[in-house]
Formats: C-alpha cells, structure tokens, sequence
C-alpha cells in the first residue's frame, strides 16, 4: 500500500471535501475521530480527522481529511454521504463535546449517548478532563524517578527528589476533603 495521502481542509469545507473524495473513489468510510489541540499556543481547537479508502482492486489507496475547529464549534455530519458516519460522530461527540450539525440516523433521535454510562458528566477525551481514578488512588505505574534511592541520597546528604505525578493527575487540592 502506498503512502495515504492527508488534506487539510477548512471546515467550511467539509462536506464538500468528503463528497469530493468519495468521487474520487475513496468510497469505504473507515473511522472519523478528533485530536484535541485546545492547549494550542496558535490556533487552538480540534482536529476532526476522517480516515477513508479506495479499495478498487490493485489500487488500494488511503486518504486522511483534517480540518481544524474551535472548541464550542459545530461541523457538517458526513451521515448522508456514509451512513456508517453516524456511530463515529456520536462517539466524537461524547468523548470530545464536539457537535455534528445535520446529524442524522436511522433512528431520528440524533446525537445521543453512545458509549459511557448514563448520567456521566464530562468529555472524558479532552486533555482538560480530571481522571477520577488517579485522584483517588496512588498511581500503580512504575516507579518514580529517585525511589528506592532514598537511602542513598542521605546518605550523600541530600534530599530524595520529589515524586512525579503522571499526567491526568489532579493536584492535592482537588476532590473531596
């Protein structure tokens, strides 16, 4: 397989885009998610990527869509071009908040819940959200920087460096008291 080829597109755009490129042959829909670029110094926001192929025998080919939105934006639903669009929207949505404008499905109850528990609160995907399970007990990863070194530092008469806290871990003041 060759090399996919990546466009980067405006959202305005979109649909238009993905239309251009099922015209081209890249008419398997594979995945559509979302990079969340929000810490951004320019441009901040999401990249909405969408992920298709060409799979006419003899040439498989990939091509990848990205588009840059800002956070509390909307974007065209591609379901009306593939169907099986909906469920990745739907994802996208809930993990990242992001919405899809026009989204449709067979059921007609539009973007709803797909994967997380009812009554979850929060885009568990965005690098902003608090993981609750390291806030409420220590990190099992493995050890830190200094530990089991403890010994030798006073001996040599210094302080044990201090521990690091993996990424996703509130600091001390948040959570319950």
């Amino acid at each position: 397989m060759s090399e996919a080829d990546t466009r980067t597109v405006e959202a305005r755009q979109w649909v238009e885009e993905a239309g251009k490129a099922k015209g081209e042959g890249y008419d398997f829909f594979d995945f559509l998610t979302a990079v969340d670029h929000l810490d951004a110094a320019d441009d901040p926001g999401f990249d909405v990527v969408l992920h298709l192929y060409d799979v006419t025998p003899g040439a498989l080919r990939e091509v990848f869509l990205v588009t840059r939105i800002p956070d509390d934006s909307d974007l065209p639903s591609l379901t009306w071009i593939w169907p099986g669009a909906a469920w990745h929207e739907r994802e996208t949505h809930e993990m990242f908040g992001i919405g899809f404008s026009g989204f449709t499905d067979s059921s007609g109850r539009g973007l709803r819940p797909l994967l997380l528990p009812d009554g979850f609160e929060g885009t568990p995907l965005r690098k902003s959200f608090v993981l609750a399970s390291r806030a409420s007990k220590p990190w099992p990863g493995a050890k830190e920087p200094g530990e089991g070194a403890t010994a030798h530092a006073a001996k040599a008469g210094r302080a044990p460096r201090r521990k690091l806290q993996p990424p996703g871990v509130p600091d001390e003041s948040w959570g319950p008291r």
